[in-house]
């Protein structure tokens, strides 16, 4: 393309919420690195208003949004003239009515409302926020059906799979005749062929893979977040510590790709080079490779169906010397279990389990509870928790305040 036609071809524009948490400030980085390809047309954040500033005035979005009120007139004061600013609870959907793209980078159930007004508007969700799927498939599920409505996974591991999926597809649309087949999600059923044997989603490990839980009475918070490959958030840091990170995206895989919970496995990869698989029902294995970097997966998402030009996360394989794999020892890593167990349960126990975590990493995190611990209020949760079924999001909104009122019960009760 000539520096002529770049200059004239119109942007593709993108709402980033949560633009300054990890992933909003690598989507960014993306941006930056698109040469005019892409643009931010809206920025929202919760309350770090100086970096959403700092934000503003070097990418000029039409929108900037913060939801913690306090932080409204330092905002009002210093923002880019012409730049509207939206604040508080609204901010969040105000946001992602910009744009062509809404990248979901909100940390938690509070992501739920980005992702349904994205997809009720019709727009392509990048999605990084697994929470608001877990929590809330069923409302999400109906509002995938919106004309125009698309979600392309952000998470590497779900962005592995979707990759494999689409390499598949390239080859071979024929409908297979095997009777083990799986079913897919009609919506994704441009790049996903029914001849899938399993998804393989790896893991890490964490920081404890390979010790036991008499080992991890003790752990410290510092203990817990630090991982061994990616840098996050404190909340999906811990949830990597617990595997209940990974047992979410288990979750996650069977609503975007509708892959029964026997045909999903977890399988630790302590090197974090090959970010998932796909295995077909012939036993040929399809596996997306890379350095670990976020931001080929976010590049992937703006870009779909075409390839992000810069080369994040490229390879040397003269360099790699091994790739190991192994199993998640489930005597220690219990919370993976849970996930399995709220996911085949259905109707609101994922929305369940996803708020007693919450609750219960919170706990931690305030030095409130211990490590272990974390798993037991989110069990003693669900335990008590009573099915419904989930039919908009009142329902939802109302199973998570509940779920919630009821961890922090439990984890009072378990503090020394």
């Amino acid at each position: 393309m000539s520096d002529d036609q770049q200059r004239t071809k119109q942007a593709k524009k993108v709402a980033v919420i949560g633009s300054t948490g990890s992933i909003g400030k690598q989507t960014l980085d993306v941006i930056s690195a698109s040469q005019g390809e892409f643009e931010a047309a809206a920025l929202v954040a919760k309350s770090n208003a100086e970096l959403l500033l700092e934000q503003a005035k070097k990418y000029r979005p039409e929108i900037v949004g913060i939801v913690e009120e306090s932080a409204a007139d330092f905002l009002r004061e210093n923002l880019p003239e012409n730049t509207e600013l939206v604040v508080g609870k609204t901010a969040l959907s105000a946001g992602s009515s910009f744009g062509d793209t809404v990248l979901n980078a909100v940390v938690g159930f509070a992501g739920l409302e980005v992702t349904v007004g994205t997809l009720k508007a019709g727009k392509r969700l990048a999605l990084a926020n697994k929470e608001s799927l877990i929590a809330g498939a069923p409302i999400v599920q109906s509002a995938r059906a919106f004309p125009g409505a698309e979600i392309v996974p952000v998470d590497s591991e779900h962005c592995a799979i979707h990759q494999c999926l689409k390499a598949m597809s390239a080859v071979s649309e024929a409908p297979s005749r095997n009777t083990a087949d799986v079913s897919v999600r009609d919506s994704f059923k441009p790049l996903a062929p029914t001849s899938v044997s399993r998804l393989l989603i790896t893991a890490s490990g964490g920081p404890f893979y390979g010790r036991k839980k008499s080992d991890l009475a003790k752990v410290t918070l510092d203990e817990a977040l630090t991982h061994p490959t990616w840098n996050m958030g404190p909340k999906i840091t811990i949830d990597s510590s617990t595997l209940m990170n990974k047992g979410l995206e288990v979750i996650e895989a069977h609503e975007l790709f509708g892959v029964p919970y026997d045909g999903i496995e977890v399988v630790v990869h302590r090197q974090s080079i090959i970010h998932s698989m796909v295995e077909f029902c012939d036993g040929a294995v399809i596996a997306q490779l890379s350095s670990p970097d976020m931001r080929l997966p976010i590049g992937y998402a703006l870009s779909y169906p075409d390839r992000f030009s810069h080369p994040y996360g490229k390879l040397d394989f003269t360099q790699l010397n091994r790739l190991d794999f192994g199993v998640p020892d489930p005597d220690t890593f219990g919370s993976l279990a849970l996930a399995y167990e709220a996911g085949r349960m259905g109707q609101s126990a994922p929305a369940c389990l996803n708020a007693a975590n919450e609750i219960a990493v919170q706990a931690f995190l305030d030095s409130k509870i211990s490590w272990l611990q974390i798993e037991e209020v989110v069990s003693e949760t669900l335990n008590r928790h009573n099915l419904v079924k989930l039919t908009d999001i009142d329902d939802v909104l109302y199973v998570d305040k509940e779920a919630r009122e009821m961890a922090e019960k439990i984890a009072e009760q378990l503090a020394p």
